[in-house]
Formats: structure tokens, sequence, C-alpha cells
């Protein structure tokens, strides 16, 4: 599964709207997945990204928005449709839960 270049832009977008509404911390958000700078900056940017990263970003943000009290932005292109045919293509991890 890849995306051409307008999905990625897309999602990319979607990334960092999801970013922001968490207070825009990235550093908080790539240290808890164990993600350096260059790994989160790849992942926010998408293209040129290890998808499995890009997707556990993408459920990271979501559990971060919700634990802010905010509804995240929905995702265009990363859907829970796309999520069962990228599962086929690769494994995914689960992003850490908030408690």
């Amino acid at each position: 599964m890849s995306l051409n270049a307008e999905e990625c832009a897309r999602t990319a977008a979607e990334l960092r709207a999801n970013l922001e509404l968490t207070g825009g911390d990235a550093g908080r958000a790539g240290a808890e997945l164990g993600f350096d700078e260059q790994r989160l900056a790849q992942a926010l940017d998408v293209a040129g990204a290890d998808p499995e990263d890009v997707w556990l970003l993408r459920d990271h943000l979501e559990d971060l928005v919700r634990a802010a009290g905010r509804e995240p932005v929905p995702y265009t292109v990363l859907t829970e449709e796309a999520r069962a045919a990228a599962e086929r293509w690769f494994p995914l991890r689960k992003a850490p839960r908030r408690a």
C-alpha cells in the first residue's frame, strides 16, 4: 500500500492538525513512541517514511487528542478501511495507550 503525492500531503496536514490539538508538543509525542527527531519528522511528512511509523503516529495522536478532551481531525486516507488493507502489507504496532 503506497500513497500518491496528494494523499501524502493530505495525510501530513491531518497529522499536523491533530498534533496541534494535543498542544503541539511534537517532541513529547515522538519520545513516547521512541522516535528520534528525524524519524518523527519523516513520519509527520509521510512521504518517504516507514508506513508503520505513520500509522503508529496517527493512532498515538488520536489518543492524545482524545485524552485532551478534544475530537481528532478525521483522517481521509488513513481510515479504518485502509487499516485493514495496510495490515495485509505489514504488521501494525499498537500505540502506547493513555490511562
